[in-house]
């Protein structure tokens, strides 16, 4: 019989709580994808994602595609990105946001939370808007705890201070 000390085994159980976090997978990005994470199966989230990507991300076994960024941003090429996902067989959802809403927020988690749209690929220019957006997916669809889902988020790429309180007042409103 192997004898462990208690707590050496809540050192391994507080570990395994961030098992998620710290293992994020990592994969080559296509070409030009900056800030990639593969989270899961089911989920990547990037920054800035070149229309030629959407080919790959096809071959790769993504469904579909949510976009944050404006189409003014530099580089954004939305109706260009739109036209190349349905060439390639991609969904296409476009929620625009440089603050975010509530109503981008109930948006994002439905199109999410559709398996029809999974696996999904999910970006923006850096991926902070991606990283406010996963962590209220996280909390209010996986019933993951606000510090866990924080690490994650910060992990994909959230820093601004005002999505970090945008994405913690949503999720503290909303239960």
């Amino acid at each position: 019989m192997i004898k462990i000390n208690g707590r050496l085994l809540a050192a391994i159980a507080a570990a395994s709580v961030l098992v998620p976090v710290v293992h994020a997978q990592r994969e080559t990005p296509p070409a030009g994808v900056v800030n990639y994470t593969r989270v899961d199966a089911t989920v990547a989230c990037a920054g800035a994602t070149p229309v030629q990507a959407l080919p790959e991300l096809k071959k790769s076994g993504f469904a579909s595609v949510i976009n944050f960024r404006m189409p003014q941003e530099q580089g954004a090429n939305i109706d260009e990105a739109k036209a190349a996902a349905a060439q390639v067989g991609l969904k296409y959802i476009h929620l625009p946001h440089q603050t975010p809403t509530p109503e981008v927020a109930a948006a994002f988690l439905k199109a999410v939370a559709d398996p029809s749209n999974q696996p999904v690929y999910i970006h923006c220019a850096s991926a902070n808007r991606v990283g406010a957006m996963w962590f209220i997916k996280r909390v209010k669809l996986d019933g993951w705890d606000v510090e866990r889902a924080m690490k994650e988020a910060e992990a994909i790429g959230l820093r601004a201070p005002g999505l970090k309180e945008f994405a913690l007042s949503y999720v503290s409103a909303a239960r």
